[in-house]
C-alpha cells in the first residue's frame, strides 16, 4: 500500500508538469522516477488487470517520458517503456542457441496414463513430493532473458535447441517487463511462458481483416505465432499479443518450489495465471482436471489441457529428461469435442472482395451446447486434403470452441460411387473463370464490378457503421439492387423518396428515414470515406494512415506506389493495392459522383490546416531539433505537407537536425533532394 500511495503521489506530480518549462537539470531529475511510475501503472494495467489511472493520464505520462527522450537524446534508455513499440523494420530473425534446450512436453489423454505418470515418479524419488498444476495456454512458447534485471532478449521455441530472435517483437507485449526491481530475486535468469491472443482481441483482429478483405486467421493460437514472426514490430504491437509465464531458470534461484518461485517472478511484475495450484497427490490432480474441462470455458483466452509438474527443483534435477521432454513433467490433453455426421452438400459462398468459402451442409448433429448444420471447408486445400465424397460420415470439430469445422473421414462408411467434392472452377454467381493468386490459398472471382455478391458485399460495407453509417439494412440493399436503382455505392446519393416509398414494406416514413441517413453521411469524415470505399487491405486503421498522411483523396490519387510505401505503417503489399484501385476507371469514376454528391473528400479537422504553403510536398524528418519530430510532423501536415519516412525519388525536402543519420544524408544528395534546416522550415511555413 505505501508504494501504491508513493506511485500516485508521484503520478499527481508529472502530471502537473508542463512540457515548455523542461529544461535539462529538470529532464535528468525526472526521467528514471517518470519511467518507474510508467512501469508500475503499466504492471496494474496489464498484468494485475487494476488501473488506478484512466488511460486519459497514462498517456500523458506516456507522452512526458517521450518528450524529454526526444528533446536530450542522450536520457534515451532502450529499456524504457517508451521503446515497447518497435519504431525501424526488422531485416530478418537470426538464429540464437538456446542455452537450456527449450524441450517439448510428454502429452497424455487418459487418467490411467496420469497414474502411470505418478507411479513413476514415486518409484524413481522415492521419497515424498507435490506437484503444481497449470492450465496449458494456447499460444507461442517463448523464451526471455534477463541481465543485471534487465530485459536483453527473447528466443522462439525454434527446433528446442535454436530459436528466432523475435526481441523486437516481444519488446511490444506490455505485460513482459523489460526491467524488474530484483529484490531478493536473481539477477540473470531465463522466463518462459506461452505468448497468446485474447479471445476477445482475436474476434476485433479478425473483424480488421474481414473489413480489409484479408483472409480471417483460423485460431488465436495460429495468429498469436503468426504475429510473432511479422518483421514490423509496429504491426506486431496493434495486436495486442498476451503472455503468462510458467518457469524461471537460474543459477540462484529464489526457493527450491517451483510454485515459489512463480510467486516471486509475481512479485517481479510477471503475468503468472491465478489459476495454478499446489496438489498433494495425484487425487488432487485429477480433481483439478476434472474441475478446468468444463469451466475452462468460461476463461478470456484458449487453454487445450494442463501441465502437472513435480513441484521441487531438487527432485527435478533427480527425475531429469529424456532426450526429448521432461521427466517431472507431463500435459494432460482436454478431450476436444467430437461429432460424427454425413455431409450432403458443399455450398461456395463469394464474398466481398471476391473470395471464395466453401461450406459444408451436415446432417444436423449436437455439439457443443448447439446443432450444428454447417461447417467451414477454407479453401480447395483443405478439401483435397480430407480427400472429401458427398454422403460421407464426417467427424466435426469446433475450432477455439466456435467454429464448427470438419477434421476428418469415416472412409470405411464410403459408399461405393461416391461422388468426389472437387472444388469450383467458375464463381457460382456470374460463372467467371476464378483465379488463385500465387502464395495464397484462396480462390477469387475477378468479375468484381459485376459480380452481384461482390456489388451488395460493397454496397454493404460502404453503408456500415464503421464506414458511412447510413441506416440500410442487408434486406434493404437487396431490394434495391433487384429493382436495379443501386449497382454501386454512388447510387445511393442518386435515390428519391418515391422509389424508395412504393417499395413492399416501405412507406413515405421510412423513405423520408433513409434519405435523412443519406444526407448525414456527408458528414463522415475523410478517413471513414476512404475505409468504405472498400481498397483491399484498407481497414480502419490504415484509412486513418493514409488520410492523415496524404489529406485529400486527390494527393492519393496521385501519389506512386513508392511514396505510398514509404509511408509510415504503410507497406508494399498495401501500396501496390492502394496504386491499383485508383488506376481503374470505373473507381475514378465513382470518386467524382461522389464528390459531386457531396461525400468528404480531403481531411476537414477543425484547426487543423492553418495553409497550404507546403500543399503536396514530401518531407522526411531525421535527426535531433528544439521541439519533437512528432511537434515537427503535425506542423508540416497543418501546412498542407505530407510526411513520409524514407528519403526516394519522389521525396521533396530532406528536414536535417543534429546527428542524423548519415544514410539517409547521404541517399538525399545523391537524389538532389533539397536539404534544409530547422529555420529554413520555419521561413516556409511562415512565408
Amino acid at each position: 500500500m505505501d508504494d501504491e500511495k508513493y506511485f500516485l503521489k508521484k503520478t499527481h506530480e508529472f502530471l502537473q508538469i508542463k512540457e515548455e518549462n523542461l529544461n535539462r537539470q529538470l529532464a535528468e531529475y525526472l526521467v528514471e522516477p517518470l519511467r518507474q511510475v510508467i512501469r508500475f501503472h503499466e504492471n496494474l494495467y496489464y498484468v494485475k488487470n487494476q488501473p488506478l489511472i484512466p488511460d486519459y493520464d497514462y498517456d500523458r505520462l506516456e507522452h512526458l517520458l517521450k518528450t524529454i527522450e526526444t528533446r536530450f537524446p542522450e536520457l534515451q534508455d532502450p529499456l524504457s517503456p517508451t521503446q515497447r513499440v518497435g519504431t525501424d523494420l526488422v531485416q530478418g530473425f537470426r538464429q540464437v542457441s538456446h542455452k537450456n534446450p527449450m524441450l517439448s512436453l510428454s502429452n497424455t489423454y487418459a487418467e490411467n496414463e496420469l497414474i502411470e505418470f505418478d507411479n513413476r515418479i514415486r518409484k524413481a524419488l522415492n521419497e515424498d513430493f507435490q506437484y503444481v498444476c497449470e492450465l496449458k495456454f494456447d499460444g507461442a512458447a517463448i523464451s526471455v532473458f534477463y541481465e543485471n534485471h534487465s530485459f536483453q532478449y527473447a528466443l522462439t521455441r525454434g527446433d528446442g535447441i535454436q530459436g528466432d530472435d523475435v526481441s523486437s517483437n516481444v519488446k511490444t507485449i506490455k505485460s513482459i517487463p523489460l526491467k524488474i526491481k530484483g529484490d531478493g530475486f536473481p539477477a540473470n535468469f531465463e522466463i518462459r511462458g506461452e505468448i497468446f491472443l485474447s479471445r476477445e482481441n482475436f474476434n476485433k483482429l479478425n473483424e480488421e481483416r474481414r473489413e480489409a478483405g484479408e483472409p480471417e486467421f483460423a485460431n488465436p493460437r495460429n495468429s498469436a505465432a503468426g504475429t510473432l514472426k511479422i518483421l514490423d514490430p509496429k504491426i506486431v504491437a496493434r495486436r495486442k499479443l498476451d503472455c503468462f509465464m510458467y518457469y524461471l531458470i537460474s543459477d540462484h534461484l529464489p526457493s527450491d518450489s517451483h510454485y515459489e518461485n512463480l510467486m516471486s517472478c509475481k512479485r517481479q511484475g510477471f503475468k503468472i495465471s491465478d489459476h495454478i495450484r499446489k496438489c498433494n497427490n495425484i487425487k488432487e490432480v485429477i480433481e483439478y482436471l476434472t474441475y478446468w474441462e468444463t469451466e475452462r470455458k468460461k476463461l478470456p483466452f484458449d487453454t487445450d489441457g494442463v501441465v502437472i509438474k513435480v513441484d521441487s527443483i531438487r527432485q527435478q534435477k533427480i527425475l531429469g529428461f529424456t532426450a526429448k521432454s521432461p521427466r517431472w513433467a507431463v500435459a494432460y490433453k482436454f478431450k476436444t469435442e467430437r461429432a460424427r455426421t454425413k455431409l450432403l452438400s458443399v455450398d461456395y459462398q463469394v464474398g466481398r472482395t471476391g473470395s471464395i468459402t466453401p461450406v459444408a451442409n451436415l446432417e444436423p448433429v449436437y455439439l457443443g451446447g448447439t446443432t450444428v448444420k454447417r461447417a467451414t471447408l477454407h479453401n480447395a486445400d483443405q478439401i483435397e486434403i480430407l480427400d472429401l465424397h458427398l454422403g460421407d460420415w464426417v467427424y466435426i470439430e469446433k475450432g477455439g470452441e466456435i467454429i464448427p469445422k470438419i477434421v476428418g473421414v469415416d472412409v470405411e462408411s464410403r459408399n461405393t460411387g461416391a461422388e468426389q467434392v472437387r472444388f469450383i472452377t467458375h464463381c457460382p454467381e456470374c460463372n467467371t473463370a476464378l483465379i488463385r493468386k500465387e502464395g495464397e490459398a484462396n480462390h477469387y472471382c475477378p468479375n468484381e464490378d459485376h459480380c452481384p455478391p461482390q456489388i451488395k458485399g460493397k454496397i454493404l460495407h460502404f453503408i456500415g457503421r464503421k464506414a458511412m453509417d447510413i441506416g440500410f439494412a442487408e434486406a434493404t440493399v437487396d431490394v434495391l439492387y433487384e429493382k436495379n436503382l443501386i449497382r454501386n455505392p454512388a447510387d445511393i446519393y442518386d435515390l428519391k423518396k418515391e422509389q424508395i416509398a412504393v417499395l413492399e414494406r416501405f412507406g413515405e416514413k421510412s423513405a423520408e428515414n433513409i434519405l435523412e441517413s443519406i444526407r448525414k453521411s456527408l458528414e463522415v469524415p475523410f478517413s471513414k470515406v476512404l475505409f468504405a470505399l472498400g481498397i483491399r487491405y484498407v481497414g480502419e486503421t490504415v484509412a486513418k494512415i493514409l488520410a492523415r498522411n496524404f489529406r485529400s483523396i486527390d494527393h492519393l490519387m496521385k501519389a506512386e506506389k513508392e511514396e505510398l510505401a514509404e509511408t509510415e505503417e504503410i507497406g508494399e503489399k498495401i501500396a501496390e493495392s492502394v496504386y491499383n484501385w485508383f488506376r481503374k476507371e470505373e473507381n475514378i469514376r465513382l470518386i467524382e459522383r461522389l464528390r459531386k454528391a457531396g461525400v468528404q473528400m480531403s481531411v476537414q479537422e477543425e484547426n487543423d490546416i492553418l495553409s497550404n504553403r507546403l500543399g503536396g510536398k514530401s518531407f522526411v524528418v531525421s535527426g535531433i531539433f528544439s521541439i519533437s519530430r512528432e511537434e515537427l510532423k503535425k506542423m508540416i501536415e497543418q501546412h498542407g505537407g505530407k510526411n513520409v519516412s524514407g528519403v526516394s525519388g519522389s521525396t521533396d525536402f530532406l528536414l536535417a537536425g543534429d546527428k542524423m543519420g548519415p544514410a539517409k544524408l547521404e541517399k538525399a544528395q545523391k537524389l538532389g533532394i533539397k536539404i534544409i534546416s530547422e529555420e529554413d522550415f520555419y521561413n516556409m511555413i511562415n512565408g
